[in-house]
């Protein structure tokens, strides 16, 4: 093969590719545009979302509230909840999203809270719509006010025996995070990461394949190119470094990316969570830990770049190409859902699943635990995986049934 010839072929289909508009929006504008979509503008979003659920009043019924006219007061009385008069369908309401929560008081509550009524006999239900937001701040709020007034029938009951209340306090507890912010700021988005940056990679490499193998047989210049002085392997090798070069570009301009993103995370002081001060987002990512994560991708992205060759070259319209490559995604993206799964961990045996393996140890990258064994047997496996995809790629386009296919 003439390195000379390769060189020519890879020139002449990045400049090409580097003319057309599509093939910049997916290389260059979505790499860069994503991230800050994602951080900025969903975390933003997510937080205005809560904040308005929180000012928004709580509409709760109260059921048997005769039997607890002191707790029914202070409810009625709470900032942010607004109570609706007792019904039947209290139930079909929750569900309905109407109400966001029913308080059950049992037949003579305070009577019987007053006398000797033995533990746990009392119990007051609370009814709500679980994972709904609204509902959840609504059983948050009715949480503390049934909180207080337990605490208050306590410290009578032990004023009445003349104890103190320190006797239900005999130690405190103090949390303390050891973790480094690198660490934290890993396993928080140790998963989302990996994954994001595995499937731009494929999207990246994805219009630049179909339209140098499916586009020039659509355009009928695939004839032209074969019959130029260049070896059949030279140009399949120029072809897969363009697609190549592609993919990377897209994967390092997407870190690069998340990269600046989290430069301007702590500015945006608004997005503290409810009630206290502390930042939604504490997040450290190491340039140790990104660099060694673009080694993990490389092979990656030659596995992704001779796949899609491959697979394109067999289509004969750029619309067959896409159908054809469209299953592809769902390859990809399976095995880098099942990396963000809690409770999945790297071992041997996941070490040589392909994508999986990168998208694990990734995650164990981003949090600062270098396990230099896995990071070995993956970056060897993913090699051996790549070559065997170029081999695939080679072998296809030197078979002429498959590059005059009409």
């Amino acid at each position: 093969m003439n390195l000379r010839h390769v060189g020519v072929v890879y020139r002449k289909e990045l400049r090409d590719q580097l003319r057309d508009r599509r093939t910049l929006i997916s290389m260059i504008v979505v790499p860069i545009l994503l991230m800050p979509v994602l951080m900025f503008g969903l975390t933003a979003l997510m937080v205005k979302l809560l904040q308005r659920a929180q000012r928004e009043a709580a509409t709760v019924m109260l059921l048997g509230a005769e039997h607890a006219p002191t707790v029914a007061e202070r409810i009625r009385a709470a900032e942010g909840i607004k109570v609706v008069p007792p019904a039947d369908d209290y139930a079909r309401q929750i569900e309905a999203k109407t109400l966001r929560a029913a308080v059950e008081f049992p037949p003579g509550f305070e009577r019987r809270l007053a006398g000797d009524e033995p533990p746990g006999a009392l119990r007051v239900k609370i009814y709500h719509y679980e994972g709904e937001i609204r509902s959840l701040f609504a059983i948050r709020s009715l949480r503390e006010i049934l909180r207080d007034y337990r605490d208050q029938v306590v410290e009578q009951r032990l004023a009445a025996r003349r104890l103190s209340r320190d006797l239900l306090d005999p130690f405190e507890t103090q949390e303390k995070n050891v973790a480094s912010p690198e660490k934290v700021g890993g396993e928080r988005l140790g998963g989302l990461i990996p994954y994001m940056i595995i499937i731009l990679c494929l999207t990246g490499a994805m219009y630049p394949a179909i339209d140098l193998t499916a586009g020039e047989k659509e355009r009928g210049t695939i004839e032209t190119i074969l019959a130029s002085p260049v070896s059949r392997g030279a140009l399949a090798m120029g072809k897969f470094l363009t697609v190549f070069t592609a993919s990377l570009a897209t994967a390092l301009l997407s870190l690069g990316s998340l990269a600046v993103t989290l430069m301007f995370m702590p500015a945006m002081g608004e997005l503290r969570s409810a009630g206290s001060g502390t930042p939604l987002f504490q997040i450290a990512l190491s340039a140790k830990g990104l660099a060694v994560v673009v080694g993990m991708v490389m092979p990656l992205a030659v596995m992704f770049s001779a796949a899609l060759l491959a697979i394109a070259l067999l289509a004969k319209s750029f619309k067959e190409a896409q159908s054809y490559i469209s299953p592809l995604m769902i390859v990809v993206i399976m095995p880098a859902v099942v990396a963000i799964l809690p409770g999945i961990e790297l071992d041997a045996k996941l070490a040589l699943v392909p994508i999986l393996n990168v998208s694990l140890v990734s995650k164990q990258i981003l949090t600062g635990n270098y396990q230099w064994n896995y990071i070995g047997l993956i970056f060897l496996s993913s090699c051996v995986y790549a070559a065997l995809a170029l081999g695939v790629a080679a072998a296809v386009f030197r078979r002429e049934s498959v590059l005059f296919r009409s």
